[in-house]
């Protein structure tokens, strides 16, 4: 029986999985959550023997029940191919007593591209599956990773146009190069003047519009959404926290039945709920370890109950992790309430305009397969440098705030569990802060690309072709506004 997907905020009527991809958000504000959790269908060890491709269909195909085999298989097989610089497509590497899950070697090297470079097929098939005629235009706000993935994904596709939104000054140098040369005529990006929050909800008043929904429709358009409120983005990262443990089960690292610990640098909470479904799924995982930046309003969440927006939001060295508003949180929130719409949408109204909430002691209880942690600049600049040391492995700043809430808390719990972290980024995407991490003295004076070229030097790995490619690709795109003229700024694209 095919599951169907039900918004967090109303009872309203639920949808096909095509129809939520489609749609991205509901048309309440509330996010599609599935009316059930599947559970895995074959052994682990059956499903230790699988490639990524055929992982990726096993799961997939049980969230997905309105996609047929042969479109969901097209949709894969499009996505998990030559596009990724090597053939197992999420490495499990193990370093100083920890496996670090590569996410990032699709073609913009973050691990957005394990979701975003499907995500454009299943909406295409979606598409074409509930009779859409519009042209599909995604609307998208970026932290940093999402916007470059997604435009990746989208670029030149027929039948769409995608649309991009960033904080200027609020992204790393080669994070805006990625967005600024980005290829296909039907990619836009813009850069606001103010922070990721403020992109994404403007984004989000964007989706509620129903007056320019209707301008859009008449127009023949009409939004979609690539962000990882989108299930369609978080049904194939469950993907590869399943591949993980089959990687260590192949390996002989686990038996089959042991528990694993993961760990997940989170700013928007898709990520480690994708992980969290993989756990419900029945995959043998003990602690979800919820790892935040000095932006720690998911630290404090996990601590105290109390999720409270109302702070400084400060720049840091892990800039796709600079994030208040953790959206996919309401889908956590939703499952604590016990499928309660109304609650959930309760919470969420106290977020907007009181800029807070607190659950209860019972919903409480729910969030014990969870760990938050934070780390400031200092412990994860020391531990991406104890790594280097120890070993000779590099790791980006967003995995390296992971490494050290993880060590931390592995310290302080004695838990030992063998612990998976998802390494989220390349280094060679942060090269500036991770050479002041490992190398300070070398760092003086030296510009991104001599950045690279000495991490290059240093860890022995050659620079991926999403930097190659940037190094002379022209610019792109230039503009910049405010965030209460993004609305003008789509409609002038669209040409509306």
């Amino acid at each position: 029986m095919n599951i169907l997907y039900k918004s967090t905020r109303s009872d309203a009527a639920p949808v096909t999985a095509s129809a939520a991809i489609l749609k991205g958000l509901s048309p309440d504000g509330g996010l599609f959550v599935p009316e059930r959790i599947p559970e895995l269908q074959k052994p682990l060890s059956v499903l230790a023997g699988m490639s990524y491709p055929e992982l990726a269909y096993e799961i997939m195909s049980a969230w997905l029940g309105d996609f047929t085999g042969e479109e969901l298989k097209h949709c894969i097989d499009h996505a998990y191919d030559e596009k990724f610089d090597t053939k197992t497509i999420a490495p499990l590497v193990k370093k100083d007593g920890l496996y670090y899950l590569e996410l990032f070697h699709g073609p913009t090297i973050a691990f957005k591209d394990m979701a975003l470079q499907i995500l454009p097929h299943l909406m295409v098939t979606a598409a074409k599956k509930n009779g859409v005629k519009n042209e599909i235009v995604i609307l998208t706000a970026t932290s940093g990773d999402t916007g470059k993935a997604a435009m990746a994904g989208f670029a030149d596709v027929p039948g769409t146009k995608i649309i991009v939104f960033y904080p200027n000054g609020g992204v790393s140098n080669i994070q805006r190069l990625q967005m600024a040369t980005q290829r296909g005529e039907n990619t836009h990006v813009a850069a606001i003047n103010g922070n990721f929050d403020d992109a994404q909800t403007a984004v989000k008043n964007m989706f509620g519009d129903r007056a320019l929904a209707d301008e859009l429709a008449s127009c023949g358009f009409q939004f979609s959404s690539a962000n990882s409120i989108n299930i369609g983005r978080l049904v194939p990262q469950i993907v590869y926290y399943v591949y993980a443990y089959c990687q260590l089960l192949a390996s002989g690292e686990i038996a089959e039945g042991d528990f694993i610990n993961i760990t997940v640098p989170t700013g928007n909470f898709g990520n480690i709920l994708a992980a969290y479904y993989a756990k419900l799924m029945g995959l043998p995982v003990r602690k979800l370890i919820c790892a935040s930046n000095e932006n720690k309003v998911l630290a404090d969440f996990f601590g105290t109950g109390l999720y409270d927006r109302k702070r400084p939001f400060l720049l840091t060295s892990s800039p796709s992790m600079d994030i208040l508003i953790s959206s996919n949180l309401e889908r956590l929130i939703y499952r604590l309430t016990g499928d309660d719409s109304a609650k959930t949408l309760a919470f969420m109204q106290d977020l907007r305009e009181k800029g807070s909430y607190e659950i209860t002691d019972a919903m409480r209880e729910g969030l014990r397969d969870f760990v938050g942690g934070f780390a400031t600049e200092e412990e994860n600049f020391a531990g991406i440098k104890a790594l280097y040391e120890r070993t000779g492995y590099v790791i980006d700043t967003h995995t390296g705030i992971a490494n050290a809430v993880c060590r931390r808390y592995r310290e302080e719990t004695g838990d030992l569990t063998p612990t998976v972290i998802a390494s989220t980024a390349s280094p060679f995407k942060f090269a500036g802060a991770v050479i002041g991490a490992i190398a300070p003295d070398q760092a003086a004076g030296k510009s991104d690309f001599e950045l690279i070229d000495l991490i290059s030097s240093l860890s022995g790995v050659k620079e991926p072709f999403a930097i190659t490619d940037i190094r002379t690709a022209p610019i792109r795109h230039k503009t910049v506004v405010d965030a209460k003229d993004m609305p003008a700024d789509v409609k002038q694209f669209l040409k509306i």
